[in-house]
């Protein structure tokens, strides 16, 4: 029985690579543009409702539908999807679309727009959900930077939080960065989005446009990269992610048994993804890589899909996802070996703490691949970034009163800024947590525990 997940897409950046999420699964499941099979192999169908739902009508093939929700505070992005190649895939009640748009204010895609549109996106959820016969979770798709996928995907996971408690919330999370800034106020949406994230989401996998730009040009050797060329690094990442929930493979793994082995504590629960191999496609002639070559290339800087280096911090847990004709030993062997040869990145305090996951089917068009979830304190780099940017501007309260219009408290930015404090120097106490201060602590505790018995003997 499938395990459902439902995907929701919220705002431009987020619909744009929900299209690209999409065209890559229908080539992954041998199904057309329209969702009907055309493959060959078995196991291409065996989970396909993990996505999909099956449409059966008289006397016609089975339609493939994908289990999705498009949300936007203005038309134009899904009206591009409804008449694009993939606009006949989609049921036409799932596109919620507002009039004016939140124009690039967290505020009113949060309070004032969003908060109109927020029903007619629940009631379409439900709907969905109550045709799932195991419902697993949901994955939000959406940027951090702009006003629809910032502040409505905020309000939807609070939402999705309040109705559905105990199902997975996964979201993919695009972060402004410094060197592809779109608009100026970037900094306050996505601060008050990671304060949103850090209580209502159960994974956020982070990735931003900086890092996809440096992959494009150093690696793919792609002169000027477009948001298309972006959108697919991230969607072989999402079908990378979700590979061992698509198809049967020798060890499964599913977004809880992800969640279990990748969050220690509720609040660090963001992640760094990398994928391997990226190679410019003029040397796929020459790339023939190894277990030892995948496993290395995962855990390397350049691979990574964040702008922040794995090297300054240390990593609490990670998963690694194999795709091809790989043996589990190898596998196991070598991501063990890594752990052995690095050990310095690794926290000594969580043993066995890299998961490995192995799926036979290969991504179309590769012999094998690997994705990697990292949960690494370097990620701290991030929201300092944001950070600063944002204490600069809220200092002198530039911008302020477009938020406030719209009905906003300054006080949410005040608690944003504490609570992002907060979060960065969690990851730097478990960064610089050692094995040696808790056997002192224990040992410490233990001799204050004979000595309170002594004194107590003593009493008597």
């Amino acid at each position: 029985m499938p395990r459902e997940i439902i995907n929701v897409q919220a705002g431009q950046a987020g619909n744009q690579v929900g299209e690209s999420f999409w065209k890559m699964l229908l080539a992954e499941h041998g199904l057309d543009e329209g969702g009907f099979y055309k493959g060959t192999d078995p196991q291409q169908l065996a989970r396909v409702g993990v996505y999909f739902t099956e449409v059966e009508l008289a006397g016609e093939p089975t339609k493939y539908v994908p289990r999705s929700v498009q949300v936007d505070l203005e038309s134009g992005v899904c009206n591009h999807i409804r008449s694009g190649t993939i606009g006949s895939l989609f049921r036409p009640d799932t596109f919620l679309t507002g009039e004016t748009g939140a124009g690039n204010n967290w505020a009113k895609g949060f309070y004032t727009e969003g908060a109109e549109l927020i029903e007619s996106i629940l009631e379409v959820v439900r709907k969905q959900t109550e045709a799932c016969d195991a419902l697993q979770g949901f994955q939000l798709l959406h940027s951090l930077g702009g006003g629809t996928g910032a502040g409505l995907g905020s309000l939807i996971l609070s939402k999705f939080r309040e109705e559905f408690p105990d199902r997975m919330l996964a979201t993919f999370s695009v972060l402004p960065s410094p060197k592809v800034s779109e608009t100026v106020v970037e900094p306050y949406n996505a601060l008050l989005s990671v304060h949103q994230l850090v209580e209502n989401s159960d994974l956020t996998i982070l990735i931003d446009n900086e890092a996809l730009y440096n992959v494009c040009t150093s690696t793919l050797k792609i002169k000027a990269p477009s948001f298309e060329d972006l959108n697919i690094l991230v969607s072989q990442v999402m079908t990378g992610v979700s590979t061992s929930l698509r198809f049967p493979g020798q060890l499964n793994g599913d977004l809880r048994k992800l969640g279990l082995n990748l969050v220690p504590f509720p609040r660090l629960h963001f992640l760094m993804p990398s994928y391997a191999p990226f190679y410019n496609p003029a040397d796929k002639a020459f790339i023939r890589m190894s277990v030892a070559d995948l496993t290395k290339a995962m855990f390397d800087r350049k691979n990574l899909l964040v702008a922040c280096d794995p090297r300054f911090g240390r990593y609490l847990t990670a998963a690694t996802i194999f795709r091809g004709p790989i043996s589990s030993r190898e596998a196991e062997h070598t991501v063990a070996e890594l752990q052995r040869k690095d050990s310095a990145h690794f926290v000594e305090w969580i043993p066995d703490n890299v998961s490995v996951t192995l799926c036979t089917v290969p991504p179309v068009g590769q012999v094998q691949a690997a994705t990697c979830l990292a949960n690494s304190t370097s990620v701290q780099e991030l929201f300092k970034r944001t950070l600063s940017q944002f204490a600069l501007m809220y200092k002198r309260s530039a911008f302020l009163h477009w938020y406030t219009g719209e009905g906003m408290d300054t006080m949410e930015f005040s608690e944003a800024e504490s609570n992002a404090h907060d979060l960065i120097s969690e990851y730097q106490q478990y960064q610089e947590a050692t094995v040696e201060e808790d056997l002192g602590a224990y040992e410490e505790d233990i001799v204050e525990e004979t000595e309170e018995v002594a004194y107590e003997e003593e009493e008597q």
